[in-house]
C-alpha cells in the first residue's frame, strides 16, 4: 500500500503463493526448494514483489513457519533462486562491530567481513544476523550488506567469500552468549556407546548441543559435560531424567550461572599464540575459565555470567581491537 502509494506498482504474495517449500518441521522448518516462475512473472511486469518472510509450506500444503531468524533467511534464499548480485539486509545497526557497542564503547566497525566469521559470530552471541541468513549466503555464495533501516546512505559492512578479502587480523571480533546453560552428567560409567546414548537422544527431541566436554573420574567412570540453550533446559532435563537410570549416573548437575566468551577470526587459521594470548587477558583479569572449545576460526570459553563484560572487554583490547577515534556518545548515537 505504501509502495502504491509512492506511486509504483507492486504486489505482495505470501510463502504460499510464491511456492516457498519447507520440511514439515513446524517452528522451526528449513527452506527446501523456492519456485520462482511468479516471482520472475511479476518482475518481468516491472512489479516490486514484497514477500512475506518467516514462512513456508510443505509439499503437503501445510503452511510452516521458518523459527528465529526466519525473515533474513528468506530474504536471502529468495536472492539465490532468483540469482540476485547481493542481499541487503536492513536492520537496527548501522553495521557489523567487532563486539556490541553497547558493552564495549571502542567496538571497531568492520566495513567487511567473510561468511564463515560472521557465521561464528552470529552463532556465539552476535545479534546482528542470525546464522541460519549467513549460513544460506555462503552456500550459495550470495553477497549480504547490513545496512541501517535509519541510515539509508550508510553503506553498512559487506558480507562475502573469504578468498574475496584480504585477511588482516588474526581475530575480528569478540561476542558473549548469554543465553547458554551448562549440563553435567556425573559418574556415568566408562565405555563405548554411552555418549552416544545420551547425545543421540537429545537430537531426537531437537535439542541442540553446542560446548561438550568428557573428564575420568576415579572408578572408571567419566563426567559428561556439555551447553544447551537456556529455552531447552526444561526439555534437556527431561530427557536426561529419563536416561539417568538406564546409564546408571550418578547426578546431573545445572549452571545457569555461565557466559559463552569467543573469539572468532578467519586470520588465526595456522596462527600460533591466539589461545595463549586469550587464557592470559582472562587471567590477568581474574576471570576464571570452566570450559573451553575450540573450531579452525574460534576459540570459546565458559566464564561466570556477571564477568562477560569483563571478558569481552579485556579481550577486545587485547587483540588491538579498540578504535581510538570512537568515543562512548558517538557509539551510543549511532
Amino acid at each position: 500500500m505504501a509502495i502504491h502509494e509512492a506511486g509504483y506498482p507492486a504486489v505482495s504474495l505470501l510463502a504460499s503463493q510464491i511456492g516457498i517449500l519447507t520440511e514439515s518441521v513446524h517452528s522451526k522448518a528449513r527452506i527446501i526448494d523456492i519456485k520462482t516462475e511468479k516471482l520472475e512473472k511479476c518482475l518481468a511486469d516491472g512489479k516490486i514483489v514484497v514477500a512475506a518472510g518467516f514462512q513456508g509450506v510443505t509439499l503437503e500444503g501445510e503452511i510452516t513457519t521458518l523459527g528465529r531468524g526466519g525473515s533474513d533467511t528468506t530474504a536471502v534464499a529468495l536472492a539465490a533462486a532468483l540469482k540476485a548480485d547481493r542481499c541487503d539486509i536492513y536492520t537496527d545497526v548501522r553495521a557489523v562491530y567487532s563486539a556490541d557497542p553497547r558493552c564495549v564503547p571502542k567496538a571497531s566497525r568492520l566495513d567487511q567481513i567473510s561468511y564463515i566469521e560472521m557465521l561464528e559470530l552470529a552463532r556465539v552471541g552476535a545479534n546482528v544476523l542470525h546464522p541460519r541468513s549467513v549460513e544460506t549466503a555462503n552456500q550459495f555464495n550470495v553477497p549480504m550488506r547490513v545496512r541501517s533501516s535509519f541510515y539509508l546512505d550508510d553503506p553498512g559492512t559487506l558480507i562475502l567469500g573469504v578468498e574475496n578479502m584480504e585477511i588482516y587480523r588474526a581475530v575480528s571480533g569478540v561476542a558473549a552468549d548469554n543465553s547458554q546453560v551448562r549440563i553435567a552428567i556425573l559418574k556415568v560409567p566408562d565405555q563405548p556407546g554411552i555418549a552416544a546414548k545420551v547425545f543421540g537422544s537429545l537430537s531426537k527431541n531437537n535439542i541442540s548441543v553446542d560446548m561438550i566436554i568428557q573428564s575420568l573420574e576415579e572408578d572408571n567412570a567419566n563426567n559428561i559435560a556439555f551447553t544447551v540453550d537456556e529455552a531447552d533446559l526444561g526439555k534437556a532435563l527431561s530427557v536426561l531424567e529419563d536416561l539417568k537410570k538406564a546409564l546408571k549416573a550418578k547426578e546431573i548437575v545445572v549452571d545457569t550461572n555461565i557466559s559463552k566468551i569467543s573469539i572468532v577470526g578467519a586470520g588465526m587459521i595456522d596462527r600460533p599464540g591466539i589461545a595463549a594470548d586469550m587464557f592470559e587477558a582472562l587471567a590477568d583479569e581474574n576471570i576464571n575459565i570452566k570450559m573451553i572449545a575450540t573450531s579452525e576460526i574460534k576459540i570459546s570459553c565458559l566464564v561466570d555470567k556477571e564477568r562477560a563484560n569483563d571478558a569481552i572487554q579485556a579481550l577486545h583490547t587485547k587483540f588491538e581491537l579498540d578504535d581510538e577515534s570512537i568515543v562512548l556518545d558517538k557509539v551510543q548515537a549511532s
